[in-house]
């Protein structure tokens, strides 16, 4: 955790989720006593099927950080620069083996029990790791949209996200099911990469775990090469398998020609095996990439802008990390009760809130789109290495 005065104010910034610093120890810091009961007793009125998004958790179930620090970590918090890597590739379907890594990459630990703040509308997280710049705003509140646009000038490479999970209760499961686009733009190669993120499933009954599931595509729209990725989960009962699992093929959209198999875990090795010469190499090594991420740090506090997640949450996280629940208690409230207060204040004025960092828009399906406004982050006061 590392603290900085801004304005008689502490920024509160942890550890990201990662092999080495997530489901051992972390969860000793983060979780609450009897979680299971805990859940239990939260669930019990409420009905299958249920959509959570509107749902307020106690202070007991979240960790220290925002959902948008959540979704930045992915990107900005590795040991290894796979993102630059995709650039390397000598021809299309090295530059995709390269990026399906990298989206493997974004898949991180998660903790039973326990769940991130919901950000408030404009709350935004702004971090910079060398020369890629990363930053986020929460775009729209009700329905929960979070957009990202993280660029690197040197790389002329840039990723765009919009986001929104959409949490539902199953009965003896909650499975937040993250609807929006992913894309990865690769500007010295012409090519832009577009792909899904997997859900995530907290089994309650009969055996409580929390798993990432479901079918990733990662789709290169110019050359029309395809990943298709499934994450796979443990049974029902917990047998059968091994966690985190992950399977799936290359294929070339054209021919239909399956190119490549890919298999392994997500938390450990991946490898690649070539259908014609049956030959399997490693493209992902979890160790390698989010064992032991560290905090990042501030570097100027009196550039952080008050929108920032780690200062609108500070107090918050600081009374979580202690274990004071009333103190906990007392920010999240003064917290919510301040976005009301603002939504009181623009509909007295009749105004409309609009993002300052991207353009929102919504299809006649319903689909949310986010597009920056810059073209180009700028460096954050906010670093990690």
């Amino acid at each position: 955790m590392v603290q900085e005065n801004v304005t008689n104010t502490s920024i509160v910034l942890t550890k990201p989720f990662s092999l080495g610093n997530g489901n051992e120890s972390d969860s000793e810091v983060y979780s609450a006593p009897n979680i299971l009961q805990r859940i239990l007793s939260l669930l019990r009125n409420v009905r299958p099927g249920s959509d959570l998004t509107r749902f307020q958790l106690p202070p007991q179930f979240n960790f220290p950080k925002s959902q948008l620090q959540c979704y930045g970590e992915s990107i900005y918090s590795k040991t290894s620069d796979l993102l630059s890597r995709c650039n390397t590739g000598q021809n299309p379907l090295e530059r995709l083996i390269f990026v399906v890594a990298w989206s493997i990459s974004t898949t991180r630990p998660a903790i039973f029990g326990v769940a991130p703040y919901n950000p408030t509308l404009g709350e935004t997280h702004h971090v910079s790791k060398g020369n890629l710049n990363v930053l986020l705003e929460q775009v729209s509140h009700h329905p929960p949209v979070s957009a990202l646009h993280a660029t690197d000038e040197k790389e002329n490479i840039e990723i765009i996200w919009c986001q929104y999970p959409v949490p539902k209760f199953n009965g003896t499961s909650v499975e937040a099911q993250v609807h929006g686009k992913r894309q990865l733009k690769l500007i010295n190669h012409g090519e832009t990469y577009e792909m899904n993120s997997p859900h995530l499933l907290i089994k309650i009954l009969p055996v409580p775990g929390i798993d990432w599931v479901g079918n990733v595509n990662i789709k290169c729209i110019e050359t029309g090469l395809v990943a298709e990725l499934c994450y796979i989960g443990q049974s029902f009962f917990g047998f059968g398998g091994s966690r985190r699992l992950i399977k799936g093929k290359i294929i070339d959209s054209s021919s239909l020609k399956i190119l490549h198999e890919v298999n392994g875990h997500w938390d450990s090795t991946v490898t690649l095996k070539e259908t014609n010469s049956g030959e399997v190499r490693a493209i992902y090594d979890a160790k390698e990439v989010i064992y032991g991420l560290q905090a990042p740090t501030v570097k100027d506090a009196e550039s952080v802008w008050p929108t920032e997640s780690a200062l609108i949450w500070s107090e918050l996280s600081q009374a979580i990390l202690s274990k004071n629940w009333e103190k906990a208690r007392e920010a999240k409230k003064a917290v919510e009760e301040r976005q009301r207060e603002l939504l009181r204040e623009r509909e007295s004025k009749g105004e409309t809130w609009v993002p300052k960092h991207f353009i929102l828009s919504q299809s006649k399906e319903g689909v949310w789109d986010c597009s920056p406004i810059q073209k180009w982050v700028p460096a954050s006061p906010i670093v990690t290495l």
